[in-house]
């Protein structure tokens, strides 16, 4: 019976959103049901860098405000204090928010800020003939 009651426990829901559902296990995306274990959370990279946000930038469905809100608050829930390794993982790969981002969230991924665009084609213009002169003039 105690074994039931903690599995139950672990399976309620503490948070949800549009996305992503936080449970005493951890954060499942609703759609995919990609799942990011409680006890992986705070993983890091070597240089310090969270590694959950620059996972997650590379996958075309996640979309980065709803992810953003599922996991800090999924960090508050249990207890992960937050550093600045975490901010600047957003920033890496979700990219800044700026103005003019054409995506409806606000973000802008720094690869399309840093992306090299392709030089612009020449145009071609029809080599001038010099104007004839008439022989009266």
């Amino acid at each position: 019976m105690i074994d039931a009651t903690i599995a139950s426990c672990a399976k309620a829901v503490l948070f949800r959103n549009a996305d992503w559902t936080l449970s005493g296990e951890g954060l499942e995306h609703r759609t995919t049901g990609y799942f990011i274990g409680r006890d992986v959370l705070a993983a890091r990279r070597a240089e310090g860098l969270w590694d959950w946000p620059l996972q997650m930038a590379e996958k075309s469905w996640c979309r980065p405000s709803l992810f953003r809100e599922a996991f800090l608050t999924a960090l508050d829930a249990f207890g992960i204090a937050r550093d600045a390794g975490l901010s600047q993982a957003f920033a890496l790969g979700f990219g800044f928010r700026a103005g003019q981002a054409p995506q409806a969230d606000g973000f802008v991924a720094l690869a399309d800020l840093l992306r090299p665009q392709p030089a612009p084609r020449p145009v071609s213009v029809p080599a001038r003939r010099p104007a004839r002169v008439s022989a009266g003039a």
